[in-house]
């Protein structure tokens, strides 16, 4: 259908996961895409869609908790295909364990790539826009763990909360020039990151390895864990002329764990 012809998507923590699969969507829509993740070149899972899309993506090399790199990542981008009228906001990091032993250095780490990192590329991003005078769409990815706290996992929890709360307020200041901000809460979503997340639950909760990732999975309504794909639809409306009247939202993809 091409609903995102010749628009620019910037995609962070596009690596793989998640942001890959959102990428591959909106080349697939017509989108020209430049995509972000920390290694200094383009991860293997890329190389399939750089070869079949030569014309519409490349990679950059960036860490988002750095405004000077936040502002020489746009630069190249706009240079390759102009000013981002879309922005997937995805870059992220996950950690937990018990509350009374969880230190500052967790917290930190959370905290300036869930919610810095993605407040400076969306702020980068926005005045972009508004200096340019054009209409865009953000796309900010929260989570369900934004939605309610537990026990385990509080920085992580707290910090897609402030992902909630950002897009919200950036909505509101962002109508009058007719930028749309919006979020995705994903469930629990079959990524290689969630390897990393259940050898924690296992370490911390005593279970077998496997044993934690099998039971959200089957605690989801619609019985399973998403697959990041799963979460293309959705990035792709929130992008497009479809939602042009929706705003401030955050959208649940999540099997029906969520409802708000």
């Amino acid at each position: 259908m091409h609903r995102l012809a010749s628009r620019h998507a910037l995609l962070t923590g596009a690596g793989g996961g998640i942001g890959l699969a959102v990428a591959e969507a909106y080349l697939a829509e017509g989108a020209r895409c430049s995509v972000v993740d920390l290694a200094a070149a383009a991860p293997a899972a890329l190389a399939p869609l750089l070869a079949r899309y030569p014309d519409q993506l490349h990679y950059l090399s960036a860490d988002v908790r750095d405004a000077a790199a936040v502002d020489r990542m746009l630069a190249l981008a706009a240079g390759r295909f102009g000013p981002v009228e879309i922005l997937f906001n995805n870059a992220a990091v996950f950690d937990m364990g018990p509350l009374l032993e969880s230190d500052l250095a967790m917290y930190e780490r959370i905290f300036d790539v869930n919610v810095k990192g993605m407040f400076l590329v969306m702020r980068q991003v926005l005045r972009a826009m508004v200096e340019a005078g054009r209409r865009g769409a953000v796309i900010n990815l929260a989570s369900q763990a934004g939605r309610r706290g537990e026990a385990l996992v509080a920085h992580y929890c707290a910090s897609k909360a402030a992902v909630i709360s950002y897009t919200q307020s950036a909505a509101l200041a962002m109508a009058p020039h007719g930028i749309r901000v919006n979020a995705i809460a994903p469930g629990v979503v079959d990524t290689p990151m969630w390897d990393h997340v259940d050898a924690l639950f296992a370490r911390h909760e005593h279970l077998q390895p496997g044993e934690k990732k099998r039971a959200v999975g089957l605690a989801v309504p619609l019985g399973r864990m998403g697959t990041p794909g799963d979460l293309a639809g959705a990035a792709i409306f929130l992008a497009s002329d479809e939602s042009a009247y929706i705003t401030a939202q955050t959208l649940n993809v999540d099997g029906g764990a969520v409802m708000s």
